[in-house]
């Protein structure tokens, strides 16, 4: 036999020789841009995957000539991203709300009472009727509505129905008796609202607790069929990972066995509620740490909202003369605690939202942690800051985790709320990053959308989905592209303590990405929410 003739059983046994040489992974995927997000910001254009992580990154030539997986993906040159992690969503409650009647962008009271009566006519023989999502400064007037007309339409069942940002409710005669609510009673850390001598319905902050305890606990499958429906949307967005800040012994008890059992996939850091039961169970046993769920971090909260002007100023509303909003604990308790936390390996994390909030607890924060450290004791929200607190932040290496869409949220009113000269220190996520040289992102879902896209609209050109304002709401503290990436991936990983697993493609780290149609870091800011999720991968699973 001549070499000619030979020659294709010499070509295949070199190939089979080829295919024994090149490492085994399970999942190949190429011809791609994929942003690593790793120290340098580095490219690649594959990844190899095997056992849930992040084989190797390279070049399609590189990749696809060292390894061979069972399956291999042509990403057909669309983009890829680490998974988006958000630093500070409420998923449990996201998930229970797509189960309630939906309030979010009524424009009226008149309107969230039409929704709540479609919901009940869709949803009959409810024990309670829940609903989520009203902003009374979307109503003419702006002012707090009563409960005149849902007393009217439900005399007899129990209706809660909660302000966008959670800190207030609306609720009916029937709840308030229920909840054993009178006239003329005083609760700290809240306000129960009165007019002409009689309750409104309104309820803000630590008065919502009254309603809160009254109200029947989930089933268990009825629980899992809410955080189901919430990971499916939340993954259709590109997130892999959620922060939940305030979650109690039972809820952390249900979302590990969901996890356990493979019904529930998303990854989740959570910080307990701080109440006693939460702490005096978990603290002595130290954080509890699984592939899917880690639980570390403690939240408290100094105040409400600006929206509901439960936030603490240090002077007055400048629209309620004589007002400064409250604190909902004594500071004597966020003392207490953090002398408690600085001990042991639980970061503290607290809700701050007005100036004095945010001095108060920066004050406390400062006194135990003593200089540097990594800690990373974080303040959610950090919202309004005074011009002299800001380098408190640095100094003990106090993380800010802030919500960029807030800041598109709030600025119809929040110049309204604070005057010319607060605001400028209000939202000011460019010199909050400057404090430590990094910062997380999130969106406080479900008091914003969930979008990740939104996010990096509203940090990098500071305008809101409707492309408002021009040039910007206070351009001069918009992030880098880069710099907004990182927070949504890496420095979102960092301050929830993962940043060795998650947050960027790299070798050993888990294979949580996403792939998107369109180039973040060159397309225009029109573009933003024009982006398509192609799919999601988590540990390298596609879930969408």
């Amino acid at each position: 036999m001549n070499f000619a003739k030979r020659l294709p059983a010499v070509l295949l046994a070199i190939g089979c020789v080829c295919c024994h040489t090149r490492q085994q992974a399970d999942l190949i995927i190429f011809h791609t841009k994929i942003y690593t997000v790793d120290s340098a910001f580095g490219m690649a254009q594959a990844m190899a995957v095997k056992d849930g992580k992040v084989l190797a990154m390279g070049s399609d030539e590189e990749i696809r000539g060292s390894y061979s997986a069972p399956q291999v993906v042509d990403a057909g040159g669309q983009y890829v991203y680490p998974g988006f992690i958000d630093a500070h969503s409420h998923f449990v409650e996201y998930g229970q709300s797509l189960f309630t009647a939906t309030l979010f962008g009524s424009a009226s009271f008149g309107e969230v009472v039409q929704r709540v009566k479609d919901f009940s006519a869709q949803h009959p023989g409810q024990a309670w009727i829940l609903g989520r999502g009203w902003d009374q400064n979307k109503f003419p007037g702006k002012a707090f509505p009563d409960n005149t007309l849902l007393n009217q339409l439900f005399p007899s069942t129990p209706v809660v129905l909660v302000r966008v940002d959670g800190h207030a409710m609306i609720v009916n005669a029937r709840a308030l008796e229920l909840a054993g609510i009178h006239p003329g009673q005083v609760i700290a850390g809240g306000s129960i609202e009165m007019k002409q001598g009689r309750l409104t319905g309104i309820l803000l902050d630590n008065a919502e607790k009254l309603i809160y305890s009254r109200i029947p606990v989930l089933s268990s499958t009825d629980y899992a069929v809410q955080l189901d429906s919430g990971q499916r949307r939340c993954f259709a967005q590109g997130l892999t990972t959620v922060t939940d800040p305030g979650l109690d012994r039972v809820d952390v008890e249900r979302i590990d066995s969901l996890q356990k059992s493979g019904r529930l996939k998303m990854r989740m850091y959570v910080m307990l509620s701080d109440k006693p039961d939460n702490l005096d169970y978990y603290i002595p046993r130290g954080p509890y740490k699984t592939d899917l769920l880690y639980v570390k971090g403690v939240k408290a909260y100094a105040d409400g909202a600006l929206g509901s002007r439960g936030a603490c100023l240090l002077s007055p509303y400048n629209d309620r003369p004589g007002w400064v909003g409250f604190l909902r604990n004594n500071p004597a308790h966020y003392d207490s605690l953090a002398a408690w936390l600085v001990g042991t390996d639980w970061q503290l994390c607290t809700h701050a939202i007005g100036d004095s909030a945010n001095r108060l607890i920066l004050q406390v924060y400062n006194k135990y942690l003593k200089g540097k450290n990594d800690k990373r004791w974080r303040i959610e929200h950090a919202q309004v800051i005074n011009d002299q607190d800001f380098g408190l932040f640095g100094r003990a290496s106090i993380i800010p985790s802030v919500q960029p869409t807030h800041a598109t949220s709030d600025m119809y009113w929040a110049g309204d709320r604070l005057g010319a000269d607060r605001l400028k220190g209000a939202y000011a996520y460019k010199r909050l990053l400057e404090q430590n040289g990094w910062l997380p992102l999130g969106t406080d879902f479900p008091v914003e959308d969930i979008s990740p896209l939104k996010t990096f609209l509203a940090v990098v050109f500071r305008v809101d989905a409707k492309g408002y304002p021009s040039g910007g709401f206070q351009p001069e503290n918009a992030l880098s592209r880069e710099d907004a990436l990182r927070g949504m991936t890496i420095w979102a990983a960092r301050a929830d303590f993962l940043e060795k697993e998650i947050g960027s493609l790299e070798a050993g780290k888990r294979a949580d990405f996403v792939i998107l149609d369109k180039d973040l870091m060159k397309i225009s800011s029109s573009e933003i929410l024009q982006t398509k999720v192609i799919s999601t991968y988590s540990s390298g699973v596609k879930v969408y």
